[in-house]
């Protein structure tokens, strides 16, 4: 449960139409959200069949209309597209003068800040930026999913109290990010959430083709002590033959990767020598075995620059 207490009322934002541009899997859950606190979701936008699904499921009886037709019915707009189409999108919404003066613009991108609201601001449009640090499916589950979930917060000084009441009224936390760290915070939650999907579903992959019947079930409890001893200790929970210096082992993995899965050496390298770092810069590595260690590391790579085709 969120434990941080609702602001008080005078702090809190008045109930709001809400808008929804980009009914992908972030936007509708939002406003869902959104609703059970007491807002009204009155229209959204979606161009693909699986996006007005998508808003019919979550956002039922709510009509799926143009963008432009989505800011002239809501107070609150939710703007919920690819980073990329962002700037694009509120560029086009502020030349066709579909922005109004008062009407508070929420992105929901990592990536940016409020500067990329910059057009509609100068239509007189109040900008917010309401990340949140979460996976989505596109379902109902995404709602419940919100409950203590972290969202990157950066607004206006004038208007940060009235983003983190619409943070903590979704069951969020709001945590502060200057405007200038935006692309930083980004990259560090895309390493730790999106590598680790690709990770996990590599070993997957690699169990299976080592004939583990149920490699979830075999990871699933690995996994979730690895998660835990790194957000407890960090660096100190370091394990396995990279952080001892077996270079020996190392060396072997990469041979039976070479041989079975060559599509999977490159991460493996890659993940291998950072691994042999941070080990060393912390002391779980000792010198003296980390010199073999990158020894092992240094000739497959240099054997994959020679030949071309081993990995």
């Amino acid at each position: 449960m969120n434990a941080q207490p609702l602001p008080e009322p005078q702090d809190r934002p008045a109930r709001l139409t809400v808008g929804v541009v980009g009914a992908g899997r972030v936007g509708p859950a939002l406003a869902a959200s959104l609703r059970l606190a007491g807002h009204r979701p009155v229209a959204a936008s979606g161009v693909s069949d699986a996006s007005v699904r998508r808003a019919a499921a979550l956002l039922p009886e709510v009509p799926v209309v143009p963008p432009s037709e989505v800011l002239a019915r809501a107070e609150l707009v939710l703007l919920t597209v690819p980073d990329d189409a962002l700037p694009e999108l509120v560029g086009g919404l502020a030349e066709t003068g579909a922005v109004r003066p008062g009407q508070l613009l929420v992105h929901t991108s990592g990536r940016y800040g409020v500067s990329v609201l910059e057009p509609a601001l100068r239509a007189g449009a109040l900008p917010l930026a309401l990340h949140p640090v979460m996976t989505f499916t596109g379902t109902s589950v995404d709602v419940q999913r919100l409950a203590g979930c972290s969202f990157g917060v950066t607004a206006p000084e004038e208007l940060r109290l009235a983003a983190e009441a619409l943070v903590i009224e979704m069951g969020g936390e709001p945590e502060w990010i200057a405007e200038e760290s935006r692309p930083l915070y980004h990259a560090a939650l895309a390493i730790g959430a999106n590598h680790l999907t690709t990770l996990v579903a590599q070993s997957l992959e690699l169990l299976r083709a080592s004939g583990v019947e149920a490699p979830d079930r075999m990871l699933g409890p690995l996994l979730g002590a690895a998660l835990d001893n790194a957000l407890r200790s960090g660096d100190a929970a370091l394990t396995g033959p990279v952080a001892r210096g077996d270079a020996g082992t190392v060396a072997a993995h990469v041979a039976e990767l070479r041989r079975h899965a060559p599509h999977a050496v490159a991460g493996y390298l890659a993940m291998a020598r950072t691994t042999a770092d941070r080990a060393l810069a912390h002391g779980l590595l000792k010198p003296e075995l980390a010199e073999d260690l990158l020894g092992v590391l240094s000739d497959v790579t240099d054997a994959r620059g020679r030949g071309g085709s081993e990995a």
